[in-house]
Parts: C-alpha cells; sequence; structure tokens
C-alpha cells in the first residue's frame, strides 16, 4: 500500500469537512472528529496495525521515528503541503501503534471572527500581568491564546517569546520580533525556557500550558516583574483555576504564591465551544473574570469560593460568568437550551437566568 498517499487522502478529506482531529486506530477506519462529534471517514477500509504503523512513521520521519520508539508516546508537530498544521500525539495501546492529530489552521483567527468577547482586546493592551485561558480539552484554549498573541504582534512593538510543545500556530512577525521555541527541539522543558526567557528582554511571554510548580513558579515571577505572561490551564472555571495554582505548591509555600497570584493576576477566560442551533461549527461561551483589588483580597485571603458571586456582580468592569454567556447564547438563538444546561456547572442558576 502506498501510506504517503494514504496519508494525503486522509488530510484532504479531513479539511474537506472542516475537521478538528484526526484519528488512527487499528481495528477503525480513519476517524475525524467534526463540531465535537467523531465520525469515520467514508470510502475508508478498517486499518490494521500494519497501517497504523506505517501512516505514523511516514508522519514522523527517521528521527521522530526513533524517540517515539524509545519513548512509547511522543508530542510533535507537521506541516501538510503548507496547507495546514498538525499537533500530534503518537503512543503505543496494547502493543499496537494510535496516532492523534489536531487540526491547526495556517490562519489564525481574530477575536471578532472567534466570536470572543470583546472584551479581551483589554488583555493584550498591557504591561504587565498573568491573563490565563481555561477550559476543558479541545475547547479552543490554544485558538484563543493565538488571536491574544497575534493581536499584541500586529499593534505592539514587543519582544514575544513563545514556550509551547509542539509549536502549534505559526507567528509571522509584524510590528513585534517573534520568537518561537518548542520543548525537546529548541529546549528541554518548560521551566527550563521560561527560567531563560527572563534573560531574554522579553515583553510578553506565552507558555503553551504549564504543567509543574516550578513552570508556574517562574511564570509567576515573570508576571510579577514586569511582564505580561499569557497561559493555560485544563480547569472548569476562575476560582477552579485560582485553587489549581496554590494546590500545586507544597503546602509551607502556599501563602506565598497566594500573595504573588493575587500580585500579578490580570485575568481569566474560561471557555467553551458549544455546538450552534440548527447549523455547523460551534461558538464559544467565556466567563470572564477582572483582576480587580476586589479579586486580589478574595484570593489573599483564601475565600476563593466568593469569586463567582463577584464575577457575577462585576459587569460592569468586563466580568460575565459561564452561565450569563449560556443565557445569552440562547435567547440570541445561537444555541441550544438542552446544550446549554450540558455545558453550565449550575443548570438550576442558568435556568433563573433565562427566567427574568
Amino acid at each position: 500500500m502506498n501510506y504517503q498517499e494514504l496519508t494525503s487522502r486522509i488530510f484532504e478529506k479531513a479539511l474537506a469537512e472542516n475537521a478538528s482531529d484526526i484519528h488512527i486506530s487499528a481495528g477503525k477506519p480513519p476517524t475525524i472528529r467534526v463540531d465535537g462529534k467523531l465520525v469515520p471517514l467514508p470510502d475508508e477500509k478498517i486499518l490494521g496495525p500494519d497501517d497504523t504503523r506505517e501512516i505514523t512513521f511516514f508522519i514522523l520521519g527517521p528521527e521522530l521515528k526513533e524517540r517515539f520508539l524509545q519513548r512509547k508516546e511522543l508530542d510533535f508537530s507537521y506541516e501538510y503541503k503548507y496547507k495546514v498544521r498538525f499537533r500530534g500525539n503518537a503512543f503505543f495501546q496494547q502493543g499496537l501503534i494510535s496516532l492523534s492529530l489536531r487540526v491547526i489552521p495556517s490562519k489564525i483567527r481574530t477575536i471578532e471572527e472567534l466570536n470572543l468577547p470583546s472584551f479581551l482586546h483589554r488583555f493584550t493592551e498591557l504591561k504587565q500581568g498573568f491573563v490565563l485561558i481555561t477550559g476543558p480539552a479541545s475547547h479552543g484554549k490554544s485558538t484563543t491564546l493565538a488571536a491574544l498573541i497575534d493581536e499584541i504582534n500586529k499593534n505592539r512593538e514587543a519582544h514575544i517569546i513563545t514556550i509551547e510543545d509542539p509549536i502549534e500556530y505559526v507567528f509571522y512577525q509584524e510590528k513585534s520580533i517573534i520568537d518561537q521555541r518548542e520543548v525537546g527541539l529548541d529546549t528541554k522543558s518548560f521551566a527550563t525556557a521560561l527560567r531563560s526567557s527572563l534573560r531574554q528582554d522579553p515583553d510578553v511571554i506565552m507558555v503553551g500550558e504549564m504543567r509543574d510548580y516550578e513552570s508556574i513558579s517562574i511564570a509567576l515571577t515573570a508576571a510579577e516583574t514586569g511582564h505580561l505572561v499569557f497561559s493555560t490551564l485544563h480547569t472548569n472555571s476562575a476560582s477552579q483555576t485560582v485553587d489549581r495554582i496554590i494546590d500545586v505548591f507544597p503546602a509551607d509555600q502556599q501563602e506565598q504564591v497566594r500573595a504573588q497570584l493575587a500580585a500579578c493576576l490580570a485575568g481569566i477566560i474560561s471557555q467553551r465551544l458549544i455546538p450552534r442551533l440548527n447549523q455547523q461549527g460551534r461558538i464559544p461561551a467565556c466567563e470572564i473574570m477582572v483582576a480587580n483589588s476586589a479579586v486580589a483580597n478574595i484570593i489573599r485571603e483564601k475565600r476563593t469560593h466568593e469569586l463567582d458571586m463577584l464575577i457575577t456582580t462585576g459587569s460592569e468592569e468586563g466580568m460575565i460568568s459561564l452561565n450569563r454567556s449560556l443565557a445569552n447564547l440562547v435567547l440570541q438563538r445561537e444555541i441550544s437550551l438542552e446544550d446549554a444546561l450540558k455545558y453550565s456547572l449550575s443548570p438550576t442558576e442558568l435556568k433563573l437566568l433565562l427566567k427574568k
């Protein structure tokens, strides 16, 4: 079998269907994810173990293939015919090779094109602080992060350093200087790259994902010492994000971390991608917390359970709760009530909002 031809065919079909992900797994035909749903590719045969292995090895190439065989799993990026990039993860399961690919469009969309709240422009105007984009996996955090960074790139003369594993969106320098570093290729770890970045005269630092207390600690220090730091976390809300950051640290360091976070946090955006009503595609519902003095006090005084109420009552400062965002989308007939309730963290409260 010509695996180059098969791989190209899978990619072209995925792009034609506007897929977000591609799955290559033995015992199934090549499968794509469209608007959150898995769809087997029509007219493609069920893949055997040899097929999944050869497709994976073709995409990885000789050098990454050896690294994958040593580690048994591998994050990587792959560019297809200058059309699109993929963020990939190759892994073994029951001795067989499987592959998951996330589609990274070549064009970085703007805040408006992504249907994100216009308030997000404010975060790109900051000179320093810590901005976090949170939410479940596959709900557009990296895409939102790219939109914010590219807006800075277009509008400000800044030195931007990104640290990613792997590099997803490729930025083309406009007003800014952008240095993109990939963990494993350009640096040994997020923490090492973050530590080095403080000696590279950055204005803006983007950390693809904060994975441990060391990288979080350095990111906090960077934000505290006059840099604008953007990153992502897999959390469901602003209050959960604050707790997650603090809980990563040993108990004897948590008071210091609370003080640091209270001092440098600029805002938290928590988002979900919700299926649109009666049409293809998904639209974001966003919770936005702006870190004002009240937020800082709550974090410092271990009262993070009060953040949800503060967000609910902080609309004049640009804050919005996830439920209010969901309710607005229902009222605008963008999403169904059923889907809104499914993605709400408090369905009872959402129903009350819709009755007002």
